[in-house]
């Protein structure tokens, strides 16, 4: 899945080699989620039976209960303590048995973030009694805030309460933490029974600084500790210590480890010690590639080859042999392996990939042969992702050359036969310049109204509903916009999850609904789908964005190149069909610190919002390959020329608001030099002035559109597509009355960009 991961950041932007996500309109109505999941539930979950949905997934507790109807509560789950108060203190006396208890729950949680014992303790008081779904954590916040009020004694009996009733829960993983910091015994305890509990990760981490040798707690963090920070600091040391002492499923441990952080290198070495299969024979290469090991990675895969001679992996692994080689011969003689091998094994996404592979190699030695295997390609495998990209080849190759006609047929040949490409929003937007070039208005209306119903995520189509006039700003209006985000009202439903992992997350306590679902998960190598979403779901609710957002967006890519997960697409086609999917793809975190320093530089707050989304997916510790920092991604030596300017020190790249500060100054700047035209602002904020300059001078500026898809470097150019691409979906997500104001238009008489 990861390997995918590295592909799609290479498309996407400069971050890690940088990041990239898509999204999808809705209109009209849409379907509940309930109707198409059938694990997920719409509303308060079922709790009944207050285990688990499904038998994968770990029973919590023993608690028994009634099953709890749709709540108003849970529509300010989204608000701050502050602003829902109010409305939670009425639910309290005037809402449905449910609503009460809810309500007061959160009351009682936020009051303690606070540290408002007095009040907290008020507001928990027989709520156990009433609210059992949540009775672990009911008291656990009621320990929380006796030891708030001092009152060690009560809360360490409660504390003691929870391990004996609920031994298995999130709480008793908390209680553990609590009464270890006086009795090391209960961290013992922690460790032994609980060690995929957060607390349990940060007993270990607080232990190994007295004893950094302990093999026991080293191997737990690298099983259970991927959200630290340092992570790859803890799998180093456990590597370089003990490496010869550790067994095939410590290595397979510390190979997924590396390879969920992206270091590919040291996950190549660790799964050459992992269990023997064709998925960790193949990473042994993978890794090793990725980490510009070419010799070792060429041995590596040949070492797979000739061990598992027919699995699934094999014939990428001949594709990657044939990448690794400069002969244009032997290229294709592994490529001619991988084909017939990867129709057996009826993997067609294979096989395209192979093909193209293979016209490029003969291009070079044989043009007729070249032209012989695309036809193969799009005739025999002409619904692959690689036809799709030799179909906009064609038709870019033809516009360029003044072939319009010819162009557009390539383009909505694609449209038609891979709608599920990457390219397909393109073609279609094309389709419709190309068909008002060639005086077709009626043919222009057509493609364009296509694009916004079947990609109304896609930056094609802002520029489809920019071009038709619609008040959605363009490359030379954005900056002096500023339109208003609406808060969302509910939550997109988990996949899998126990109820209380439900409730708990439905509520908008995240921490804690997170911790219950770590103790949970026991897949994390190879998850469902449904996992997978339910996972995604809650590393965003405790701020791992960029792990978040792409266990998200992987969804769909699963389902369309893992034949395994092929029966979910469906199901995943309908999932992103969803609004909720949407806004929990496009979170807005930091909105107030945007805002504010947004109206300091007179810069629209959302185009800085959909900016530091592409950049630093909200990360504010986050460094990139080059040194960049923080959310707005700032070089440090540009980021003190900045803060000279504004007279601003000392100042942090790491602290959220300091870097957005820096950043907007900047942003600012990059207009100003190209007269608020916004798409060269953005182009140079990701490649710099100088290279701006020169494409200004050397491409085709009489339309937006052409110089954007000539910027010569593809990250570049991938980048300014998905920044604008962001500022499009928060404007459709979250500004109904835009969104309803562009449905309800037809595509109008063109205009000049």
């Amino acid at each position: 899945m990861r390997e995918s991961f590295l592909a799609h950041l290479k498309r996407s932007s400069p971050l890690l080699l940088s990041m990239g996500l898509s999204s999808l309109f809705v209109v009209g109505l849409l379907l509940a989620l309930s109707k198409f999941w059938p694990q997920v539930e719409s509303s308060t979950p079922d709790i009944n039976n207050p285990g688990v949905s499904n038998p994968d997934v770990t029973k919590t507790n023993n608690v028994e209960s009634e099953s709890l109807p749709v709540s108003r509560v849970t529509t300010h789950s989204f608000q701050a303590p502050a602003a829902r108060r109010t409305a939670l203190e009425f639910f309290t006396k005037q809402g449905t048995p449910t609503e009460q208890q809810q309500a007061r729950y959160v009351l009682a949680a936020d009051e303690i973030r606070q540290n408002n014992e007095t009040k907290a303790l008020q507001w928990l008081n027989g709520l156990e009694n009433r609210y059992k779904i949540l009775t672990p954590h009911i008291w656990a916040l009621r320990a929380q805030a006796h030891s708030l009020n001092r009152k060690t004694d009560q809360a360490q009996k409660t504390w003691k309460q929870i391990i004996e009733k609920f031994p298995q829960s999130a709480a008793a993983g908390e209680a553990y933490y609590a009464l270890g910091k006086t009795d090391p015994q209960y961290w013992d305890q922690a460790i032994a029974t609980l060690p995929a509990h957060p607390r349990s990760v940060e007993i270990a981490v607080q232990r190994l600084k007295k004893n950094p040798n302990d093999r026991g707690l080293l191997m737990l963090i690298a099983q259970y500790g991927l959200h630290l920070n340092n992570y790859k600091t803890y799998l180093d040391h456990l590597t370089q210590k003990f490496g010869p002492q550790l067994n095939p499923q410590d290595w397979q441990t510390i190979a997924f480890g590396y390879w969920e952080k992206l270091h590919y290198k040291e996950a190549g070495l660790a799964y050459s010690h992992a269990p023997t299969t064709s998925r960790n024979a193949y990473r042994v290469g993978r890794g090793l590639q990725l980490g510009h090991e070419d010799k070792v990675a060429l041995t590596a895969y040949q070492r797979m080859i000739a061990t598992f001679p027919k699995a699934p992996e094999t014939p990428r692994a001949f594709m990657k042999l044939a990448d690794l080689t400069d002969d244009p011969g032997t290229a294709i003689a592994y490529l001619d392996k991988a084909i017939p091998l990867a129709e057996r094994l009826k993997r067609p996404e294979d096989v395209g990939d192979a093909l193209r592979r293979k016209a490029q190699r003969r291009q070079k030695l044989n043009p007729a042969q070249q032209v012989a295997t695309e036809t193969q390609l799009l005739e025999k495998f002409g619904q692959t992702e690689s036809a799709a990209e030799l179909r906009w080849k064609r038709a870019w190759t033809a516009a360029k050359t003044q072939q319009i006609n010819t162009a557009k047929q390539w383009a909505l040949d694609l449209a038609q036969a891979n709608p599920d490409s990457e390219h397909a929003p393109k073609a279609l937007f094309w389709a419709g310049k190309w068909a008002e070039r060639l005086g077709q208005p009626q043919a222009r209306q057509q493609h364009f109204t296509e694009l916004w119903q079947r990609y109304p995520q896609s930056y094609y189509s802002w520029r489809a509903a920019t071009l038709s006039g619609q008040p959605v700003g363009d490359f030379q209006t954005i900056r002096n916009q500023k339109p208003a985000l609406e808060t969302p009202t509910s939550r997109l439903p988990l996949g899998v999850g126990s109820p209380m992992v439900r409730e708990l997350y439905a509520l908008g306590e995240g921490r804690s609904a997170w911790s219950n679902w770590l103790l949970e998960f026991k897949t994390r190598e190879n998850p469902s789908i449904p996992e997978q979403l339910t996972d995604g779901v809650m590393r965003l609710a405790v701020g791992e964005y960029l792990d978040g957002l792409f266990m998200l967006d992987n969804l769909r890519d699963r389902t369309l190149t893992e034949p395994e997960h092929q029966s979910q697409r469906t199901t995943v086609q309908a999932l992103r069909q969803n609004p909720h999917y949407w806004q929990t793809l496009y979170p807005m975190p930091y909105w107030s610190d945007i805002q504010k320093w947004s109206a300091q530089h007179a810069l629209n707050p959302v185009m800085v919002l959909a900016l530091i989304r592409q950049e630093s997916r909200f990360e504010p510790a986050i460094k990139s390959v080059a040194g960049a920092k923080g959310l707005m991604q700032l070089m440090p030596e540009t980021a003190a020329e900045v803060a000279t300017n504004l007279k601003f020190k000392p100042y942090n790249l790491e602290n959220t608001s300091d870097n957005i500060r820096l950043g907007t100054w900047y942003l600012d700047s990059t207009h100003d030099t190209y007269q608020d035209n916004s798409m060269l602002a953005i182009a140079s904020y990701n490649a710099g002035p100088g290279n701006v300059a020169q494409w200004i001078k050397t491409l085709d500026t009489r339309d937006a559109d052409v110089f954007v898809e000539s910027i010569p470097f593809d990250e570049t150019q991938t980048y300014v597509k998905s920044v604008l691409e962001n500022y499009w979906n928060y404007l459709r997500l979250y500004n109904a009355p835009l969104a309803r104001t562009v449905l309800s238009k037809n595509v109008s008489s063109p205009r000049t960009p």
